[in-house]
């Protein structure tokens, strides 16, 4: 039988600054909880301006969520925040027990923000930020044909219940683009993409949703519905 894991020292002063919504803000989030370091989430209002308030800028002067603050030092960018909760509190570990795994890992999280985030970008634009979900019709039909084959390449590197043979950053990385399109669909109907997910793909968000933390990490105005 294994041994309970024990907390972090609560004297590790970590504060997360968080947007909701924000799949870059909900990875590291998930990542906190899944580490079970002790931390004070700090929303700001995108639709206030408050990431652009002075007090926020003197942690990240690019005005962008998310940013840690780890005993009065400062970070943003959150694959580099990951990897430094990874370092900072290495246990259970975000990264696999092996060199191939860990690269495919960091591989998966690269191309899901440089490759499939710009093309969901592209398909929100035009959907949830558009009061009816009235965007040009060209750029949705666009922006859906982009989404499909790398969608489909990813459903066929599925093969395990984890994207790198582990729970690791590369699930909590693509996970909130995932969700992102299946907001859609949830909001706005006519735009409906859950087609674009494949089975496996579809499995292994369930497996991230049944995490014992995760309703804690939903981002707070959609539980409002």
């Amino acid at each position: 039988m294994s041994s309970p894991r024990v907390p972090y020292e609560v004297r590790m002063s970590l504060i997360f600054w968080y947007g909701s919504g924000s799949p870059f803000a909900w990875r590291v989030w998930l990542a906190l909880e899944h580490k079970g370091v002790p931390y004070e989430a700090r929303r700001l209002h995108f639709d206030k301006g408050e990431t652009r308030a002075p007090a926020f800028l003197a942690v990240n002067p690019r005005g962008k969520v998310p940013a840690i603050s780890h005993d009065g030092w400062h970070l943003h960018e959150s694959g580099v925040i990951l990897e430094y909760l990874d370092e900072a509190f290495p246990e259970p570990t975000l990264l696999p027990g092996n060199a191939h795994r860990r690269a495919l890992a960091r591989l998966i999280a690269r191309e899901a923000d440089e490759v499939l985030y710009p093309m969901l970008r592209r398909l929100v634009a035009q959907t949830l930020f558009k009061p009816k979900g009235d965007g040009d019709p060209a750029e949705i039909a666009a922006a859906r044909e982009a989404l499909a084959p790398e969608l489909a390449r990813l459903e066929d590197g599925l093969d395990g219940d984890w994207l790198a043979g582990a729970l690791s950053l590369a699930d909590f990385t693509l996970y909130p683009h995932l969700r992102m399109l299946r907001r859609i669909g949830e909001r706005m109907p006519q735009h409906d993409a859950d087609a674009l997910i494949g089975p496996r793909l579809a499995a292994w968000m369930g497996r991230v949703e049944a995490l014992p933390y995760y309703e804690r990490t939903t981002p707070p105005h959609w539980r409002a519905g």
